[in-house]
């Protein structure tokens, strides 16, 4: 497996231009509440994918350095890990799609104005940036310090997968979520909208809005999704670096492709198969070299070098195949979700039809 050490030059610049990005996003083009045009959308989609992949390209050629002593086999080294980057962010953004289908609910449930949205997606991101690097670290720190948990991660992955394939999309009941009571009880609220603010003084005291609720319940789903994200990037690759870069880019591009696919999301109904499949096959991968390794044994090796070679040589799958399968998945889904439309009824987008305006005043008993 090839090894890399990112120094912390690269972490630091990497995390001073992602808050320069962030601070023209709000500070030049959304200083004031709007729902942002199809071509406002587009734009900051096609940015934000177009500095991913240069973010890989500068990767690759950082790679090629790095092992340049090796001559004969630095350009493949670097091709692995520039792969590994590539398929990370393809898993972790068709993983963060998934999050468009609930943010939808939670907006339709608090029908929140459209010119609010974008405001509580943006700071909804960098709640969602201090999460997943705390939760990388840990994971991080827990496969090196215990690598047999990689198999649990592997498990968790391939049960969540099980689950996703046998359910529909879980209803948006906020006022049943432990974490949202929990932090209500410590945080006044108003039962209305304040234009795009998250606090207001109401008879002298300080006073959270509605759309400070609807922040803390895309925090906490955001929180939901990571517990099966990260695991999964790590199926792909336990760099910190190339983990946690990839799952920004993902992120970032998550807030302006719900711009952009929030008309055409429910039209691809099925991707939701092709995500639990990508969760059980990426979980399969993770536990592969396990179950080939008590293959063996089980057939009566116990050369330790003998069996330590089969799992290395047979209980891999290549990056560039596990990029193809998921990407084929993705696309295969989608696909099918246009030749078969889904009956109109029961789509997501008719949810807004059916929610109640009383939703303030339930949490509140």
């Amino acid at each position: 497996m090839n090894e890399i050490a990112f120094p912390l030059w690269a972490w630091i610049s990497f995390g001073i231009f992602i808050l320069l990005m962030l601070a023209v996003d709000l500070g030049l083009f959304n200083r004031q509440a709007h729902v942002p045009s199809s071509k406002e959308t587009l734009f900051w989609s096609v940015t934000w994918v177009g500095l991913a992949l240069v973010f890989n390209v500068l990767i690759y050629y950082y790679a090629l350095q790095y092992f340049a002593a090796e001559a004969a086999t630095a350009r493949e080294q670097a091709w692995d890990i520039a792969l590994k980057f590539l398929t990370g962010y393809v898993i972790e953004l068709s993983l963060s799609v998934d999050n468009l289908f609930v943010f939808l609910l939670i907006f339709s449930y608090f029908k929140v104005p459209k010119n609010y949205q974008h405001r509580v997606l943006f700071w909804g991101v960098l709640g969602a940036l201090v999460i997943r690097i705390i939760m990388i670290f840990i994971g991080a720190e827990l496969i090196d310090r215990f690598g047999w948990i990689i198999y649990i991660f592997g498990a968790f992955l391939i049960y969540t997968g099980i689950k996703m394939f046998r359910e529909d999309e879980a209803e948006i009941e906020p006022d049943k979520n432990p974490v949202v009571r929990f932090v209500t009880r410590f945080i006044p609220l108003t039962k209305r909208y304040d234009g795009d603010k998250f606090f207001n003084v109401e008879n002298g005291n300080r006073v959270g809005t509605l759309l400070l609720l609807v922040l803390i319940v895309v925090e906490v789903t955001d929180l939901i999704f990571a517990v099966d994200s990260i695991p999964a990037i790590f199926g792909i690759t336990t760099d910190r670096f190339i983990v946690y870069t990839s799952n920004v880019f993902a992120i970032l591009g998550l807030r302006t492709f719900f711009f952009l696919l929030v008309s055409v999301v429910e039209k691809f109904y099925l991707l939701r198969v092709g995500l639990a499949f990508v969760l059980t096959f990426i979980g399969v991968k993770m536990i592969l070299p396990l179950v080939v390794w008590l293959g063996a044994y089980a057939d009566g090796i116990r050369d330790s070098d003998q069996l330590d070679y089969i799992e290395e040589h047979y209980g891999h799958i290549p990056i560039y195949i596990a990029l193809l399968v998921i990407v084929g998945a993705l696309a295969f889904s989608i696909v099918l979700s246009v030749i078969f439309p889904q009956d109109k009824r029961e789509r997501i987008g008719d949810v807004e039809t059916e929610i109640e305006d009383d939703y303030p005043e339930r949490q509140r008993k």
